[in-house]
């Protein structure tokens, strides 16, 4: 049984220098309403109840504390880190260390959700033995409740493997960004009865491994539903339409920090203009000289 040192701060406390936003000690509302902290179960549960599950990107400490707070059910620290913060042009650069290194500030604030980290491309595609590495070194070095890998026929064994050793495992098909180059660029995937089919037969396999939950990505409307009605498993879509146990963005669309996004995603506010217009007021106060004001100084 693990112990926990006097100088480590109890769960529920933020990380050493990050600035807690709850608001109080209620958990949060959502699928584990009431609950410390959502479990494989309550994911399950959701879907059974028919109650929809909130998932957001999360890459740092800052962003993944505001989001606990206001009660979204899971966190993806994913590997769009690449593309929103690292300046990649793909998510194929994205190192196993920038995963635990991002894992581990959201996971260390997070009080409620559940975090689920990917597993980068090249870290579990050589088979069963690698996979287990990487999610155990994720689990071990991050606090995560669950790793998510993309494929499904294909990565069956390694999720078999990592479930077998106790690891949540939550899959990824339709378009997978680690596989853009075969698939020919960011395409919707399963159109056409065969890819249905297919698409179909990878999800059953990837449940079948074991898997807690499964996110379809631009997949056609009708085999998103399809699946997710065969499927004992949660579906968790971004642009695959209304009918999927849950809904996942990436945060940085979702908030308008850029001045693209998606067509499956809602900009529900316009941060990036917001943001900028901080900046230049700062600058401009700095060469005004207007900031810092008497207030903002220390006296002998």
């Amino acid at each position: 049984m693990a112990t926990t040192s006097h100088n480590t701060p109890a769960p529920s406390d933020p990380a050493p220098g990050v600035r807690s936003v709850t608001s109080g000690d209620d958990a949060p509302t959502g699928i584990a309403a009431g609950a410390r902290r959502v479990r494989v179960h309550h994911l399950q549960q959701a879907k059974e109840r028919g109650e929809k599950i909130t998932m957001l990107t999360a890459y740092d400490a800052a962003t993944a504390a505001i989001m606990d707070a206001a009660g979204i059910d899971t966190l993806l620290v994913g590997d769009s880190i690449g593309n929103t913060m690292l300046g990649h042009a793909t998510t194929l650069p994205v190192t196993l260390d920038d995963m635990v290194r991002a894992g581990r500030a959201v996971a260390s604030v997070t009080q409620h959700a559940f975090v689920v980290v990917d597993l980068p491309f090249g870290t579990y595609e050589a088979g069963p033995e690698q996979a287990l590495a990487s999610a155990v070194r994720i689990m071990k070095e991050t606090g995560a409740s669950a790793v998510k890998l993309e494929g499904g026929r294909r990565s069956a064994a390694q999720i078999q493997a990592i479930t077998s050793a106790g690891i949540p495992v939550v899959g990824h098909l339709g378009y997978t960004p680690q596989s853009e180059n075969a698939l020919g660029g960011p395409r919707v995937q399963g159109r056409g009865d065969d890819a249905a089919e297919e698409l179909s037969q990878d999800a059953l396999a990837v449940q079948e491994a074991g898997a807690v939950a499964v996110v379809l990505e631009m997949v056609p409307v009708e085999v998103a539903a399809r699946i997710t009605e065969f499927l004992a498993i949660p579906t968790i879509g971004i642009g695959a339409g209304p009918d999927v146990d849950g809904q996942v963005l990436v945060w940085t669309d979702m908030a308008g920090m850029t001045d693209w996004s998606p067509r499956f995603a809602r900009r529900y506010a316009e941060l990036g203009r917001v943001l900028g217009q901080a900046v230049t007021d700062f600058a401009a106060e700095v060469r005004t000289g207007a900031f810092p004001a008497p207030e903002h100084a220390f006296q002998q």
